[in-house]
């Protein structure tokens, strides 16, 4: 049984064990949300090929959409650093917060007073079911490490984050930072 104590705003790093997981393999998660009843995060490091003009008509922003999760992957989320812009927002952890009022949102990208190291969007999130992300990491699916970054998480994770992840853990897993991503392909 796992002594881990999972924390909002911690930052899940898959395990390289779960390499045949299209979505989850080399993924670095977010987590927005732990209860008794489960836990909601959002993925950093897998970007989509669209922006947020591509599924939103009254924007031209070009700021890149995620693949948050496998679940409800049609609605859109967002986290940000800007609670005093974005009100009624939910804070995830030191200066990392989930939603808000998103008209609100909106118009602060369109009048450039958002950048992209400020906000993240996401299409779909991650859940757990009550216990099943404590079973997975006692099953060595995921490493929990707290958000160092805190406030410049987002301009501070892209697709590389996951890499480096594995060079600051112990020796044993360094020598995946150098792996390729689909062994097969070796």
């Amino acid at each position: 049984m796992s002594s881990v104590r999972i924390i909002k705003g911690d930052l899940l790093i898959a395990e390289p064990a779960i390499l045949g997981d299209v979505t989850f393999n080399r993924s670095v998660i977010i987590l927005a949300d732990t209860n008794p009843t489960g836990a909601i995060g959002f993925i950093l490091n897998k970007p989509l090929d669209f922006t947020l003009k591509d599924v939103l008509k009254n924007t031209s922003s070009d700021f890149i959409i995620y693949n948050g999760g496998p679940v409800e992957q049609d609605n859109l989320y967002f986290i940000h650093n800007k609670p005093n812009l974005i009100p009624d927002s939910i804070e995830i952890s030191k200066g990392m917060y989930w939603g808000g009022d998103f008209d609100t949102t909106l118009a602060l990208i369109n009048s450039h007073s958002l950048t992209k190291h400020d906000i993240r969007f996401f299409l779909g999130y991650s859940g757990w079911e009550e216990n099943q992300l404590k079973d997975e990491i006692d099953a060595n699916t995921w490493l929990v490490t707290p958000n160092i970054y805190e406030s410049k998480l987002i301009e501070s994770c892209d697709s590389g984050i996951w890499k480096q992840k594995m060079l600051e853990l112990d020796e044993r897993y360094s020598i995946w930072s150098n792996a390729p991503e689909h062994p097969s392909y070796n």
